[in-house]
């Protein structure tokens, strides 16, 4: 029997029971259900009580606010990379909660960002509940930024750390990481869903109270989902991604969630020996050295956010040793694969059926926009036929069930891009804009593409 005032919460998913049982009937999950007291200890943090003043309400329009201004102001950090994922800049009174996996990096970029913030006056502070005062200063002396203004603290209790952040102003507050934050509110441990729902609650309301921009660090699940309950995601105002290959040294910046800016947009970093090193031009990056184009090898044109971001799609048709073939997939959607494998042997009369399939997108990168259907058809179709693409050729395009070659947006941009980076063709859907920076070889099925590479005749 259950003790008085006591529940059972999912650790997975933050559900509530009213008594222990082996399995949460909301998400499943075997053996999650912790005991956690319902009621607080004498002197833990309390809500705050009601004013008893009315809230106010305000027009919509701008003329009837006063007191704000049309944009909400920023603080630019000086990394432009990560400045761009934010929307230009950090918005006062924010809250941000950066994810990715163990040693990816999260804990740099976020020393790096704050040392950038006060070299430019913004007063940034550090709190880490995983690491000691001299294990930050020890990684910031080998990453050049020993001499940074940014106040460090070592702490884990809530308490401690919002009676600290209202002692003094500050700009900027990082929190490494949410899942080693305490409440004495709760009897639950650091880490479980009631700790880590109360810490983000406290610390965003601080946030929105004194205008402080306030980065917290989150954990990851082997399933790649941020650890603790999903609600935080929704009480915090951004959560970006930091996401890396393991073997490559590029990592990648997501914004998921942005009320201050776009979530398609992305950063890049390169690590090194001294900490991370933003990527001007990604393009240059993900593309492999000159020399002739290998069978299957095909470089694709995409749009990452705001900027064209060009990337080697490599493709290899093999013979299959066993019964069933083999389709594996790095860096596309499977699905996708699936489904373009499918029109090249409907509509093409390409076999697919003996074959092993294998596509890897270089670089680590993830592509997503369906406008990498025709770079992944050209790489399949050119490994193949042991044909390969002429070394100057660019492609994108989508591809329909029907065989059809669909144009995408942003195609001047597409061919900009490819034109500064010395490509002279591009293999796309028809209709290309006039006056295009290379010349555009129109295709308007599939079936026209693949005639093309198999004649080498994309001139």
């Amino acid at each position: 029997m259950a003790r008085d005032g006591a529940v059972y919460v999912c650790q997975s998913c933050g559900a509530a029971h009213a008594r222990w049982s082996g399995q949460c009937t909301a998400c499943n999950a075997w053996n999650s259900l912790v005991e956690e007291s319902g009621s607080a200890p004498p002197g833990a943090l309390q809500p705050a009580k009601p004013s008893g003043r009315p809230g106010r309400t305000r027009g919509l329009s701008f003329e009837d606010l006063k007191t704000e201004t049309p944009s909400p102001p920023r603080l630019a950090t000086g990394l432009d990379e990560f400045d761009r994922v934010c929307g230009g800049g950090l918005v006062a009174g924010s809250a941000i909660l950066l994810a990715g996996d163990p040693g990816v990096g999260k804990s740099t970029l976020l020393l790096q960002v704050a040392a950038a913030a006060a070299a430019r006056g913004a007063a940034c502070a550090y709190i880490s509940g995983e690491e000691a005062i001299e294990q930050i200063r020890s990684r910031a002396q080998r990453m050049g930024l020993g001499e940074s203004p940014v106040k460090l603290a070592a702490e884990t209790s809530l308490r401690d750390i919002l009676e600290g952040l209202k002692r003094e102003p500050l700009d900027l507050v990082v929190i490494d990481s949410i899942q080693t934050l305490w409440s004495d509110a709760h009897e639950a441990g650091p880490g479980s869903v009631t700790q880590v729902r109360a810490a983000t609650g406290e610390l965003v309301r601080l946030a929105k109270r004194r205008g402080v921009a306030i980065v917290l660090v989150g954990h990851v699940t082997k399933e790649g989902q941020i650890a603790g309950p999903r609600v935080v995601e929704h009480m915090v105002d951004a959560v970006f991604a930091f996401e890396g290959e393991r073997g490559y040294p590029f990592r990648i910046l997501r914004a998921a969630k942005n009320r201050f800016g776009a979530t398609d947009e992305i950063g890049v970093f390169e690590m090194s020996d001294a900490g991370l090193r933003e990527v001007r031009n990604p393009s240059a990056l993900f593309l492999g050295e000159g020399g002739e184009r290998a069978a299957g090898s095909v470089v694709f044109a995409g749009v990452e956010g705001s900027r064209p971001v060009l990337v080697e799609f490599q493709a290899l048709v093999a013979p299959s040793a066993y019964g069933t073939p083999r389709r594996a997939v790095v860096g596309w959607d499977s699905g996708r694969l699936a489904m373009v494998l499918a029109v090249l042997e409907a509509r093409c009369g390409l076999g697919f059926g003996d074959r092993d399939v294998y596509l890897n997108v270089a670089g680590g990168l993830r592509i997503s926009e369906p406008a990498a259907d025709l770079a992944a058809a050209a790489a399949l179709v050119s490994s193949a036929l042991d044909a390969p693409l002429p070394q100057d050729c660019v492609v994108f395009g989508e591809v329909s069930l029907s065989g059809e070659v669909r144009p995408v947006g942003r195609m001047e941009a597409r061919l900009k891009e490819a034109a500064k980076l010395g490509f002279g063709r591009a293999l796309a859907a028809s209709g290309a804009p006039e006056g295009a920076a290379l010349k555009v070889i129109g295709v308007s099925r599939l079936a026209d593409a693949v005639a093309r590479i198999g004649e080498g005749a994309l001139s």
